[in-house]
Formats: structure tokens, C-alpha cells, sequence
């Protein structure tokens, strides 16, 4: 009897040291499995997981190597705004006239609108398709129960609080004409997007643009898109406040409707046109034609409303609301106008360097940032350089914020929600992984937090560049990373 029960014992304590010494390095073994893997064999790849509570290291590759992190960048952009300007901060559209309004509602002089840099105005995101123009129509409302019936002079819409570099420095000539390489602006409208409306025919054939949304006077589209293929695969081509964009590529043959999304040349200059157009439909005459501050002599804020009367005030989104899309929905208009409102709020002007400025400054002190370099404020910059180390003391820090639960609660979940809905799906990460991704050409990343079965709560950040692989088959492979750091 002694003998079998001593086996027994024995065995038991040799498999509970090899479960505990697996459950240990698994997670270890799996990133070396991954970095190990042919397709990787020319590329770089950066790993680092801790423990939150402790910040004891459970695996890591290459932690401290910068590597270009594509989208995962804004992880950096909503911890700052959230960190210094507070969840509850929300950006402010003004409306002055710098004239009299007479006895018989005659503003005599020009209607400004002042930008304060609010995203979500027109916003897809906050507005229902084909009513986007909604809040402008209620300020067109307001003004007519103010009395005002006519403007003697002009609509000018006034971004210049937030500077007119178009896009951020590092932004590629093939992202800044679509829809997603939209840069900043002080008076963003309609996710300053435009909409390219086709009409395709037999393949081969040349597409035909129907019209674009929202209408811009004097845009020239040069159109070598074609007919064929099946979907979207054409690409837009055009600068900030050019009024040409180049359309090359295919779209899916005999459709009589499809859309493409592409950048808007100058959201400050199509505010005044669209809310000029809205006033005039509402029975507002309008005298002189629209303007913007871009094209006029640069004047501080401070003089030049100093002495006009405001008529509206309006108050947009909160970072919580605007950092959830951003976040969840890796929207990289909304994690620029975050950046810039953390520049705005700093320095008096919302320009993308003041927002970099800031986050540096910010951040220095509070966990080493040594060797990091970023450039925008969502990712799409080549010039972005962070290492899974720098993401994992970001994350660290985060989890002993005040600003903790509004940001975590900004994070796609593995399986569930957001850019993660179809990542880990029915395996042992899902619902366990909160995270953001990002991708680029060549560039696959997620940065987060893992809550593990152990009951442990991890931030990890994972980065490979340079594979030769799809981008779905680096997601595969990364899968297996998730799922054992899920079951440590």
C-alpha cells in the first residue's frame, strides 16, 4: 500500500511542477515559436508582456527595439488627451458677426465661424446618412429667431486657431487622398470626407463620376479608374487645398452606384460653403461670397473678436466619447483632432507639432521615453517610431490612472467588438484580450491588456515589421501568442 500511494505522490508533484513550469513559459515559448517562423526570417519583430500589478517581465522579444508601430499610436494620443485635458473636455464652435444687426434683421457685415477643432460635426459617427448637415441647420434655425434675414457681406469660416499644415509630417502621397488619410483641421465637417459617386460598364471600360458629396465649385477629378474586378480597388490621389484629385485603379463592373471615400481638399473652406448654402435655403440672404481666414491676413483671435458679437456657442463631444471611436473603431481623423486639441489647450494653437510637443512633455518623467518618436497623433506617419516597451509603461501607468476605466473601456475585445470582433474568435483570448490594432503595409501591431485565467492582468504590446506573409496570416500566427497569454 505505501509504495503505489508514494508513486502516486511522486508523480502527482512531478506533473505540478511541469504544469506550473509550463503555465510559466508558455507564453515565452510561444513568441519564440512565432519569431522563429520562416515568413519572419527578414523582418523585425517586437514582443513584451508584464504583469500589471507587479511589472514583472512574463516574455519578451526584442522590448526594446523602436519599430513602426502603425495605428496602435493612438493608444498614445487618447491616454494624453484623456491625461491632460480630462474626459469631460469638449471643443467649442463659435459664431460672430463683426457688424449691427438692424431694425429690419440686416446683419451689416460678415458672419464668422470660429473652429475649435470639433471632429464630430457631420460626423458618419454622430449623424445619421443624408441628415449630416443637421446641426448647421439648427444654427441656421437660431439665427432666424434671432431676426436675422440678411447678411451684408460674407460667411467666413476661420480654422486658423489650429494652423493649416493640411496633414502631419511622414504622410504618404498614397494615403492623403482617401478617406483615411483626411488630416486635421479647425473646423473638420462631415469627417472631412468626400464622396466620389460612380457609374462602372463592361470591363475595361472607363467608370463615369456621377457627382461627388458634398459638391465643391471648381474641383477637377482626373478619372483613370476603370471597370473590372469585383469591389473597391481604386485609390485617390491629392494634396491639402488642391482642388485636383487623380482617381486610379477598378471598380466592380456594371454597378450604376458605387462609392468612394476620399479626402476633403479644405474642410474650412467647404463650412462656409455648406453652412452659405444652408442659410440661403433657409431665406438668409447671403450678399458676398465665402471666405476663409486661410486666405486672408493673419489676425491674433484675441483682436480680432475682441470686438465682434457672438451669436452662437456650441458645444461638441467630450474626449471619453471621441477617444471611444477612436479607440474602437481606429478612426484616424479623431485621434489627429485629439492630438491637436491637447496642442490647443497647451499652447493656444491646435497644430499637430504643439500636440506632439505636449505628449512628449507630458509623458517625460513619468515613464522613460528615451529613443520613442512620434509624429501624428493616429499612426499613418512613417515617421513613428515605439518600442513594446515604451507601450507596455504607457499601459502600466494607465492601469493607476484616474482616466483607467474610460480608457480601458475604449478598447476593442477580442472576438467581441471593434477591429478585434473577428480576432481569437471561439478560442481561449476571446473576451479576454482589450486591445488595439494596427496595420499598414507590412506593419501588424496590437497593444493592451490581457486578463489571464490565473486571475493575473497583463499589458503586452506586439509588433512585426517586414513580414513576408499577408497581414491575415501574421494574424493567425499572433492568435497563438493571445491565446497563452490568455490561459496564464
Amino acid at each position: 500500500m505505501f509504495f503505489p500511494l508514494l508513486r502516486h505522490l511522486i508523480l502527482t508533484g512531478i506533473l505540478l511542477v511541469v504544469g506550473s513550469g509550463w503555465s510559466q513559459n508558455s507564453v515565452q515559448s510561444a513568441i519564440d515559436v512565432f519569431a522563429n517562423d520562416p515568413v519572419f526570417a527578414n523582418a523585425s519583430v517586437g514582443f513584451l508582456a508584464i504583469d500589471v500589478a507587479t511589472g514583472d517581465v512574463i516574455a519578451s522579444k526584442n522590448p526594446a527595439t523602436c519599430l513602426s508601430p502603425a495605428s496602435t499610436v493612438k493608444l498614445f494620443s487618447t491616454a494624453t488627451a484623456f491625461q491632460v485635458l480630462g474626459s469631460d473636455y469638449a471643443p467649442k464652435t463659435r459664431i460672430y458677426i463683426d457688424g449691427t444687426i438692424d431694425s429690419k434683421g440686416t446683419v451689416n457685415g460678415n458672419l464668422w465661424i470660429r473652429g475649435g477643432g470639433d471632429v464630430t460635426i457631420g460626423s458618419r459617427y454622430y449623424n445619421a446618412e443624408g441628415i449630416e448637415d443637421t446641426l448647421l441647420r439648427v444654427w441656421a434655425d437660431t439665427l432666424l429667431k434671432m431676426g436675422i434675414k440678411q447678411i451684408n457681406g460674407a460667411i467666413i469660416a476661420d480654422a486658423s486657431e489650429f494652423g493649416y499644415q493640411g496633414v502631419p509630417d511622414g504622410w504618404s502621397w498614397s494615403d492623403m487622398g482617401n478617406y483615411y488619410g483626411a488630416g486635421p483641421s479647425g473646423l473638420p465637417i462631415y469627417d472631412n470626407m468626400l464622396r466620389y459617386v460612380f457609374r462602372t460598364g463592361v470591363t475595361g471600360s472607363k467608370t463615369t463620376l456621377k457627382e461627388t458629396i458634398p459638391v465643391i465649385p471648381g474641383f477637377s477629378f482626373h478619372n483613370y479608374i476603370s471597370s473590372g474586378g469585383s469591389g473597391d480597388n481604386s485609390y485617390i490621389y491629392g494634396g491639402p487645398y488642391s482642388l485636383d484629385r487623380f482617381g486610379t485603379g477598378t471598380l466592380e463592373a456594371k454597378t450604376n452606384r458605387i462609392v468612394v471615400k476620399g479626402s476633403l481638399p479644405d474642410p474650412e473652406w467647404q463650412f462656409a460653403q455648406e453652412f452659405s448654402r444652408i442659410l440661403k435655403g433657409r431665406g438668409i440672404a447671403v450678399r458676398d461670397s465665402i471666405n476663409t481666414a486661410r486666405q486672408m491676413t493673419w489676425v491674433s483671435p484675441a483682436v480680432r473678436y475682441g470686438s465682434m458679437k457672438m451669436l452662437i456657442e456650441h458645444k461638441g463631444k467630450t474626449v471619453g466619447s471621441v477617444a471611444w471611436w477612436t479607440n474602437m473603431k481606429s478612426v484616424n481623423l479623431f485621434a489627429e483632432e485629439l492630438l491637436c486639441w491637447v496642442g490647443y489647450s497647451a499652447y493656444g494653437t491646435g497644430s499637430t507639432d504643439n500636440g506632439v510637443t505636449k505628449l512628449e512633455n507630458y509623458w517625460t518623467g513619468k515613464i522613460p521615453v528615451s529613443g520613442m518618436f512620434i509624429k501624428d497623433g493616429s499612426g499613418l506617419s512613417r515617421g513613428n517610431a515605439i518600442s513594446p516597451q515604451h507601450f507596455c509603461d504607457l499601459l502600466k501607468f494607465m492601469a493607476t490612472s484616474k482616466n483607467f476605466d474610460v480608457f480601458y473601456g475604449t478598447l476593442p475585445v477580442a472576438g467581441i467588438s471593434g477591429t478585434l470582433s473577428s480576432v481569437c474568435k471561439n478560442q481561449a483570448a476571446e473576451g479576454k484580450v482589450h486591445a488595439k490594432s494596427g496595420t499598414m503595409n507590412r506593419i501588424k501591431s496590437y497593444c493592451g491588456y490581457v486578463e489571464t485565467k490565473g486571475g493575473k492582468r497583463l499589458a503586452f504590446a506586439f509588433i512585426a515589421n517586414n513580414y513576408n506573409c499577408t497581414s491575415s496570416a501574421v494574424v493567425d500566427r499572433m492568435e497563438k501568442v493571445f491565446n497563452a497569454m490568455a490561459l496564464y
